[in-house]
């Protein structure tokens, strides 16, 4: 059924899935009169299919006052289309309710999806009231469908029939992941259990939006504000100007500021020579969301963890990821442990070998300073790094961005290689509507010179987006109801200021390819069902084709076709490149194990029991060192990639007992990347053979089987090992 989302976002990647189903609003959305319908409808750009091609969406005409009544006429219009299947006098049929249930909700999709753009990427306080506002509303909406006795008996009576309906294969899974679906979402609960539900889901829907408004916020406030230049020593001229442009921006003249991205570490770290100001920046980054201001989320995280124990204990399961994990490729909160547990060793020795080189530079430093030495923390990692690697690998950053202009990273970098891969070509259009002018917009075509789609790049920071990098998709791919994708990609690069270009670091460039890995997903899906097309996949299979992608950013020939000098358009010196390349494992220990610190902290979170007492807000700190000791991976100077407090993965985002899908992934993109090397590398066969084998398929087979038929075999870690320097090896 199609999908109804309040908030889609792809952090660090991240692509938000369209999953679940469609929703009711009984109490939600009040009786509309005729009249008032009609007088909508004729100026609600929401209320009518759009006329532009592919179905996107004109952003000049779209008004705040335009969501409301769109959301609640969309719901009360897909409750009126299911309460026609529930209440079908004739016996259920595969076609008269799966079928029939895919086709709903169509108003109400078109208006959520535009809404979940701006909200994450182009929010203002009135569209954060809207989402408060109507959070709980959607979350009601959606248990009138699960909850619906009528139309849950039409799909058990389907679904006990399966073994001789002689359906194909992609309708067999249809019908097998709905049906799990209604029942993990509490369709063979008692009335009174159900009553329960409905509260706890209302509840938490509220919570987590509330925390993702209150999470922007908080990294617009928790920016550092720099009164004097000269605390920016180390910066470069452009840093330091667009920093004076973000200071413009929010009419502090005289001033700089340096905003916050989602992470704990913050870019900028890596280049201040100033102690004490990469202290601050540290500070602002870690505590930004738990200073007992408005903005203070440690209320809603404890809030929330508390209930989705107790929704997870009245669904029959021991704890939320328990409950979660029931569909995902993991199946149960012990494999993902033993998963997790497995890498923490390798992690933490690199990361040790990595503090120490990084102390000694600082002993080093000191000493020629004639200071005495002290403790490397986690604000000095990044600065001594650059050390560390200037004097490993004669390279810093300064040195690679001339050479990856954004636009130029895009056009003959992320789009160079999908073409060769895939023979998909793009033509930039200027003559559609964006949502903000800095978007750039592509019409993407087949091989076979056949319109695929329209893809949305919208990758600059600022103050009014969430943090980090997302997919999602404005029109979502599937035959069923004709529809071609309309996909965007967001991200949080620094603005540069006017006539100055984008330059990116090589985290920058990685983060493009992975963000677009997503958008294959979608443009290839070559499925019938929506529920089951592109990206609708489970979380630890979904960042799978994302982190494949990222793999051909350092692919010689790719890399040799974008890594171009900004000015000249000359080619990285080979020097340059193979500096690069000695250095590509370097950091990889840190990497990994705040990777892990963070994955380890959003299991201990939603492993919690129901009869654990609610975690304190005052303790929150003291849970997450608890978690963190207790899985062998308290390491104080490398913090979590995301605290609790900041952690919109886990709290907005869908990935609640998911967050270690980014690692499982991470091995089968490492696996799959080892069998392109053993078949000739970048080619189109290889390319073809992957787009229609995985890319295309979704959710359409069980994701184990999908990807042995593809491979020959189950994934195994050896590739991810060495593709991430969990080997023994000098780092």
């Amino acid at each position: 059924m199609p999908v109804i989302r309040t908030r889609i976002l792809v952090v660090a990647c991240c692509a938000l899935l369209a999953g679940g189903v469609g929703v009711n609003a009984d109490a939600a959305a009040p009786a509309a009169s005729a009249t008032t319908t009609h007088s909508a409808a004729a100026s609600n750009p929401f209320f009518q299919p759009s006329t532009l091609p592919f179905g996107t969406f004109d952003f000049s005409k779209i008004k705040d006052s335009d969501y409301v009544p769109a959301m609640e006429a969309g719901m009360r219009e897909q409750m009126k289309e299911i309460d026609k299947i529930a209440n079908n006098p004739a016996a259920p049929t595969f076609d008269n309710t799966l079928v029939a249930m895919e086709k709903t909700g169509q108003m109400l999709t078109r208006v959520m999806n535009v809404f979940s753009l701006y909200t994450g990427a182009d929010t203002n306080p009135q569209l954060e009231k809207i989402s408060e506002e109507m959070a709980p509303k959607l979350a009601a909406h959606q248990d009138a469908i699960y909850l619906n006795a009528k139309l849950f008996a039409r799909i058990q009576k389907v679904y006990d029939a399966r073994a001789t309906l002689k359906l194909d294969p992609e309708s067999q899974r249809l019908l097998e992941v709905q049906h799990e679906e209604f029942v993990l979402n509490g369709a063979k609960l008692s009335k009174a259990d159900q009553a329960k539900l409905k509260h706890y889901n209302e509840q938490i829907s509220t919570l987590t939006t509330q925390f993702g408004n209150k999470l922007i916020a908080a990294a617009k406030a928790g920016a550092l504000v720099v009164d004097n230049k000269a605390d920016l020593a180390g910066l470069s001229p452009a840093q330091i100007e667009a920093a004076a442009e973000a200071a413009k921006a929010r009419g502090l003249k005289g001033k700089w500021v340096i905003p916050l991205q989602n992470t704990t570490q913050q870019p900028d770290l890596a280049f201040l020579s100033n102690r004490k100001i990469r202290h601050q920046l540290y500070e602002s980054s870690i505590n930004r969301a738990q200073r007992g201001d408005a903005n203070d989320t440690r209320a809603i995280i404890t809030e929330v963890a508390y209930l989705r124990a107790q929704k997870a204990k009245l669904l029959g399961y021991d704890d939320f990821a328990a409950w979660k994990l029931k569909d995902q490729m993991a199946k149960t909160p012990g494999a993902v442990m033993d998963f997790l547990d497995a890498l923490v060793p390798a992690a933490k020795a690199r990361a040790a070998i990595e503090a120490d080189a990084r102390q000694q530079m600082i002993a080093k430093d000191q000493k020629a300073a004639g200071q005495p030495a002290f403790n490397l923390e986690p604000w000095d990692w990044e600065f001594y790094g650059q050390q560390v690697q200037k004097a490993k690998y004669d390279l810093d950053d300064s040195e690679v961005r001339p050479y990856f202009e954004l636009h130029n990273v895009l056009v003959n970098g992320v789009f160079y290689a999908a073409h060769q891969l895939y023979g998909i070509s793009f033509k930039q259009v200027k003559n559609l509507p964006t949502w903000n002018p800095d978007v750039l917009v592509y019409e993407v075509y087949d091989s076979n010179d056949k319109p695929l789609g329209l893809f949305y790049g919208d990758y600059f920071k600022r103050d009014n987006k969430a943090g980090g990098a997302w997919m999602s998709d404005l029109v979502h791919p599937n035959t069923l109801l004709g529809q071609s994708p309309v996909i965007y990609n967001v991200a949080n690069f620094t603005k540069p200021a006017p006539g100055q270009p984008a330059l990116l670091s090589m985290d920058d460039v990685i983060t493009m390819f992975h963000e677009f890995g997503h958008a294959l997903n979608a443009f290839f899906a070559d499925t019938k069902y929506p529920s089951l097309s592109g990206t609708n996949e489970p979380r630890d299979w979904v960042e799978f084709p994302s982190q494949f992608n990222e793999h051909w950013a350092t692919y010689p020939e790719v890399f040799d076709h974008y890594a171009k000098d900004w000015k000249t358009g000359a080619p990285m010196p080979a020097a340059l490149v193979a500096k690069l390349q000695k250095s590509r494992l370097f950091n990889k220990g840190y990497d990994m194990t705040e990777l892990l610190e963070a994955a380890l902290l959003d299991m201990n979170w939603h492993t919690l029991p129901a009869s654990a007492p609610k975690v304190k807000v005052a303790d929150v700190d003291a849970f997450e060192n608890h978690a963190l000791e207790k899985d062998h991976i308290l390491v104080p100077y490398v913090p979590p990639r995301y605290r609790s407090t900041y952690f919109l993965h886990i709290w907005g985002n869908g990935y609640a007992a998911g967050y270690y899908a980014y690692m499982w992934t991470q091995m089968l993109a490492d696996d799959a990347y080892a069998w392109f090397g053993e078949h000739g590398g970048l080619t189109r066969a290889n390319g073809d053979r992957f787009r229609k084998m995985i890319l295309s398929r979704g959710n359409t087979e069980d994701l184990a089987d999908l990807y042995k038929a593809w491979r020959g075999r189950a994934p195994n870690t050896d590739a991810m090992k060495k593709d991430r320097g969990l080997e023994p090896e000098n780092p």
